[in-house]
Formats: structure tokens, sequence, C-alpha cells
């Protein structure tokens, strides 16, 4: 049985949520290289807004690169679930990282 991964990943003040067949580091340094993203096969009338959603913005994408920053968690799972993409300000319970300022200087 090939293992399956799913992906958390904030982007665009939107979190995404992606199950794939194979994560890496990848060549470009700094990025975790997502490829063979998985689709629900619709074989229910119900279609869900969100997946159609990502079809569309996946549409023809063999590999993806997402910077390690932005991804909040990989996990190996027993089975595909659904894909979604949700508002990162939708009151989840899941926080971007946060971003250090530089110190404030006195120009005196």
């Amino acid at each position: 049985m090939k293992p399956v991964y799913r992906i958390i990943f904030h982007s665009q003040g939107k979190i995404y949520q992606l199950h794939a067949a194979q994560v890496s580091q990848g060549a470009m340094y700094a990025f975790v290289e997502i490829e063979d993203i998985m689709f629900d096969q619709q074989t229910e009338l119900v279609v869900d807004p969100s997946e159609e959603r990502l079809k569309d913005e996946f549409d023809g994408v063999t590999k993806t690169y997402v910077p390690m920053h932005s991804v909040i968690r990989i996990d190996e799972v027993s089975k595909q679930g659904s894909n979604k993409i949700v508002d990162a300000d939708s009151g989840g319970n899941i926080t971007p990282f946060p971003v250090s300022m530089p110190p404030k200087t006195d120009n005196n």
C-alpha cells in the first residue's frame, strides 16, 4: 500500500489541506515539494465547492513547492481524506507562525 500524506499549510490568508502521494524537501532550498496531489473521485451527486476550487487551482500542476515556513503540519495517514481551503481567520485553532519585527531604533 502506497503512503498517503496530508499536508496543511497557509497561503495568502487561507489554510490549505491537501493529500498527496509524495512529499519531500525538494531541490529548491527551504521549500517542501508536493507531488501527485490526490482528489476524491466524485461518485456522489454532492460536490464539495472547496475541493472543486482546489481542483481548478492545481489543474495541470505536476509538482508544487510550498515554503517551509508556511507548512503547519505533514502527516502520513492510512487513507485519503478530503482536500479543502478555509479562511485563516475563521476562528479555527490554527495560528500562523509569528513573524519577528526588527527592533525599533531611535533616530535622535
